[in-house]
């Protein structure tokens, strides 16, 4: 069976198998490890902020100068849930794409530029454990190229996304055969 997702056409395991081999049946995974990936580590974040509680973040915020923190707060909050589940389940990627990209390019410019790039910096072991410095930008630009390759690829296999396509190309269906009337039926205009 074929799936168009995204103006791309997607083959089912076993037409890849018969097709391709092992390599084709297995690439129709790729997007698999990204969402979870990312998915909980949006949530995770933003769980993490609503944890500590809203007032927390906006007091952050408000030192960083951003206008109305309270509420900025809140949207960032909402996205970082809400974006992460959405990665998880493959749902309605596209839609919360782009004020994902928007949360980490705003962090990536204003927090992690003046640390460089990298994200992992060992400044020394000691007994007590690995020091580590303030992390880069690295990871930020890691998220936003994982976003955009699920909106660019699709959400891959057992992906909502994939759900709703089938349910709206049903209706459009349904809806146009309704239109159009009994067979032989004429239409007044």
């Amino acid at each position: 069976m074929n799936v168009m997702l995204f103006g791309a056409e997607r083959q089912s395991t076993s037409q890849a198998t018969r097709s391709g081999g092992l390599s084709a049946a297995l690439s129709m995974w790729w997007p698999i490890p990204i969402r979870l990936i990312m998915g909980y580590g949006f949530a995770a974040h933003g769980f993490a902020k609503l944890a500590r509680g809203p007032d927390h973040f906006a007091g952050i915020l408000s030192a960083m100068g951003v206008p109305e923190p309270h509420f900025m707060s809140l949207v960032v909050i909402f996205f970082e849930i809400f974006g992460g589940l959405s990665l998880l389940l493959g749902a309605l990627v596209p839609l919360f794409a782009l004020p994902m990209i928007v949360i980490l390019l705003f962090a990536a410019l204003t927090v992690h530029l003046p640390y460089g790039f990298s994200s992992v910096k060992l400044l020394a072991v000691t007994p007590a454990g690995a020091q580590f410095g303030q992390p880069g930008y690295e990871a930020d630009l890691l998220y936003v190229a994982g976003i955009l390759s699920l909106v660019i690829g699709g959400s891959g296999p057992y992906a909502v996304d994939n759900r709703l396509i089938s349910w709206i190309a049903r209706r459009r269906v349904r809806v146009a055969g309704e239109e159009a009337g009994p067979a032989g039926a004429r239409t007044r205009t």
